[in-house]
This record gives structure tokens, C-alpha cells and sequence, in this order.
């Protein structure tokens, strides 16, 4: 801001803008977690969904990162994980991984009251909405988990890590599927806006004054 330059957000510094303008929802492709390399190496994002009260659609976590280990962190900080028409949390490129979520919710509206309900409790977390990508565009979790191997195996060479370890890690994923990795994103990217915005839309009939 102070130098007026261009820059991407997080998902932790979406869900501060959001809630600063007043916006209770919306969507990305994957959140960020705890890597696989390292315990010490928690994504922001994390934090901010148990302290900001917003609702983000995600299809799960980024395939690269250790799932159990960011959904252990959620439960111990008191974010709730939402699986949209699925009993599993979703593994961005496929649609599942066999790790449960907190609730099963099958439509916008019971979302909404869900959020609804949260907040009204008291709660100051967010929720996040597990939405697994569409089933013609998933990848099976035992194709891509040798892509994911081998790109985590060549950042350790190059000793890639903190800010940089993801992105480099999507990007060489992306070239070894031959660009499969990266339409499957785009894919459930769609897919997460599509259900943000019907969510948004049932969240105008809950409280008047949100912004969506």
C-alpha cells in the first residue's frame, strides 16, 4: 500500500479485507496449511480462519501441503470445516482423502444458517467450505501424489522454502502433468465461485446490512 506496487493475496489477507468492507463470503481454489516438511511452517491462512468471522468455499487445502496436520490445527483452534455434499475434506485436484470434515452440509441455504449460527453463538471464527471439485475434472490422488513427491523432493535440492515453496511447487507440479494440474484449477476454481455466490445469495435473507 505505502508503495502503491501490485501484489497477490492470501487467503489470510482476503479474509481481513472482506470482513473490514463487510463481506461475509467468498471463494478460492485451496487454502493454505502446515507443509510437509516442516511442523514450523503453518500458513497464515489458518490463523485467520479462527479469527476472522467470514465464510470462505475452498476445495480443501493446497494437494501439496499435510492435511492431516492443517486439519488437526483447525479443530485445535476452533474452525469449523464444512464439506459441501461430502463426508471427506476434498484434496484440491481430487475429491477426496479419506480425512473427515466437522459437518456435512448438502445445500447454500443450510450453509448459511450454519454460519448464521456460529455467529449468533458467540464463535469468531470462519467457516470453511469444503467443496470438492467436479468429478470430471478431478485428478486421482494416486496419479498426482508422485507429481507432488517429485516437486517436493526437488525443492528440498534447491532448498526452495518459506514464500517461495509454493509457488514453485504448483508451477513444476504444472509442468509435469503437462498442464492437467493447472485446467483441474481452474475447474474447481469456477466451481467455488458458482457455490460462493449462491451462499451470498441466502446470506442476504439472513441479516440485513451484509455485504456480499
Amino acid at each position: 500500500i505505502v508503495k502503491k506496487a501490485n501484489g497477490g493475496a492470501t487467503v489470510a489477507g482476503t479474509m481481513f479485507a472482506a470482513n473490514t468492507a463487510g463481506i461475509k463470503v467468498f471463494a478460492t481454489g485451496g487454502i493454505g496449511g502446515v507443509h510437509k516438511e516442516s511442523a514450523f511452517d503453518i500458513s497464515t491462512d489458518l490463523r485467520s480462519l479462527a479469527e476472522i468471522p467470514v465464510i470462505v468455499v475452498c476445495a480443501g487445502a493446497k494437494a501439496i501441503l499435510d492435511l492431516p496436520a492443517t486439519l488437526e490445527y483447525l479443530e485445535t483452534m476452533g474452525a469449523p470445516v464444512v464439506g459441501y455434499q461430502t463426508d471427506e475434506f476434498p484434496a484440491f485436484y481430487s475429491r477426496e482423502s479419506g480425512l473427515g470434515v466437522s459437518a456435512r452440509l448438502d445445500s447454500p441455504k443450510e450453509i448459511a444458517e450454519f454460519a448464521k449460527a456460529h455467529w449468533d453463538l458467540g464463535m469468531k471464527s470462519g467457516v470453511l467450505v469444503a467443496n470438492p471439485i467436479p468429478e470430471t475434472d478431478a485428478i486421482p490422488a494416486a496419479e498426482m501424489q508422485p507429481f507432488i513427491a517429485q516437486a517436493s523432493a526437488e525443492a528440498l535440492e534447491r532448498g526452495i522454502h518459506g514464500q517461495k515453496l509454493t509457488p514453485f511447487l504448483l508451477g513444476r507440479i504444472n509442468e509435469l502433468t503437462k498442464g492437467k494440474s493447472l485446467k483441474a484449477n481452474l475447474a474447481l476454481l469456477l466451481n467455488n465461485a458458482r457455490l460462493a455466490a449462491q451462499i451470498a445469495s441466502e446470506l442476504t435473507g439472513k441479516k440485513k446490512g451484509w455485504a456480499v
